[in-house]
């Protein structure tokens, strides 16, 4: 082939690689902070239009851009969460609000540590496992809207976020920790115990956001390096799009969901995932006798 006609079709693809990015970018942004996973979506859009899976290195790597947004977002949470630890260990004032509250996410983020670190060590070959199929997503987004809804009518929703105690934060961690499979979503889970634990809806958001921090962080940089083990000057550019889109997304996503919880229930959540994994199998099963 002539050279030029080469360097020709590598920039094609290079361009197609970053619109892909682009686009995977707004549905992380999208998807990771509404109970509806982000996991799911950018396994199964890709997809259905007819692109490659983008593994599971390259959407945790995608992630770091929600993670720019959720602390940019929480920055003075996050300040005055550090300021009530420091003071706690040179004052010993362990009771303050801040305090606690940043007891709790580090007690919520053991989990999901703990399984991340087993699932490297003895389940290396995770990210093409069956739970990443399309039967298994369709099945955990229907269950999860299902334990969604249950947790909306048993909810007290009496707790504020300055309220959580370890009891609230390990429940709520062990929740988060089911987020590995994907279609269980991290924010739908967590923001479920948190309801079910008696907490406020905008508030059950807040937590869930902050707990996220921790292991969203953790997991993206982790599968960073590991998403440039390819040629570096053609991941580098699109995974950059991905993860700049990713972060102005989500601010949005954070933003709107936290006012719309403030006066509305999660139904239109229930909804949405129980559609979804329903139109999800029907599409599978199609799939696989057509």
């Amino acid at each position: 082939m002539d050279p030029s006609m080469s360097h020709i079709f590598a920039d094609i693809k290079i361009i197609q690689t970053c619109w892909e990015y682009f686009i995977l970018g707004i549905i992380q942004g999208i998807t990771e902070f509404l109970p509806i996973s982000s996991t799911a979506h950018l396994k199964v859009l890709p997809i259905l239009f007819g692109w490659d899976d983008p593994g599971f290195s390259i959407s945790a790597a995608i992630q770091l851009g929600s993670i720019i947004a959720v602390i940019i977002y929480f920055r003075e949470d996050l300040r005055k969460i550090i300021n009530g630890i420091s003071q706690a260990f040179y004052l010993g004032n362990w009771k303050s609000s801040h305090a606690q509250l940043g007891i709790g996410i580090i007690q919520g983020t053991l989990p999901i540590l703990f399984a991340g670190i087993g699932i490297k060590l003895f389940l290396p070959n995770f990210d093409i496992s069956p739970l990443r199929s399309i039967p298994s997503i369709s099945f955990f987004s229907i269950i999860m809207a299902l334990f969604l809804a249950y947790g909306e009518r048993i909810g007290k929703r009496r707790k504020n976020i300055t309220d959580i105690t370890g009891k609230d934060s390990l429940f709520i961690g062990f929740g988060q920790m089911l987020a590995i499979i994907p279609g269980v979503s991290r924010s739908g889970i967590t923001l479920t115990t948190a309801l079910i634990h008696g907490f406020k809806r905008k508030d059950a958001a807040r937590f869930s956001f902050l707990l996220g921090i921790p292991a969203i962080s953790i997991s993206g940089l982790v599968e960073f390096k590991k998403a440039f083990s390819t040629d570096l000057s053609s991941a580098f550019l699109p995974l950059t799009i991905g993860i700049i889109t990713s972060a102005f997304v989500s601010w949005i996503a954070i933003d709107w969901i936290i006012k719309y919880l403030e006066k509305s229930n999660t139904q239109i959540f229930i909804m949405y995932r129980l559609i979804f994994g329903v139109t999800l199998i029907i599409w599978w099963l199609n799939f696989q006798y057509h």
